[in-house]
């Protein structure tokens, strides 16, 4: 029963930091905090055994780095050579 609980906890938190990541006026920001909340949710979807949770969360965490290193990158401050 203690570990249903704590699988439970893992899906609130992660639809915590869904929701929080959708008030996010920096879409940097809004990627960061999804991401974190795509994550939990796949592993919630693993440990529960819904498998297309899982598959779709974990296709979001995939697209939510994507796009960070593009921004990363676009943002990066070039190094002069030497």
């Amino acid at each position: 029963m203690d570990s249903l609980l704590s699988f439970e906890m893992l899906g609130y938190m992660a639809s915590v930091f869904v929701a929080i990541s959708l008030m996010m006026r920096s879409v940097t920001k809004l990627r960061v905090i999804n991401l974190i909340g795509a994550v939990l949710f796949t592993a919630y979807g693993l440990v529960i055994a819904a498998y297309p949770v899982a598959a779709v969360n974990g296709f979001i965490v995939l697209v939510n780095i994507y796009y960070l290193q593009q921004t990363w990158r676009e943002t990066a401050v070039p190094v002069p050579n030497a």
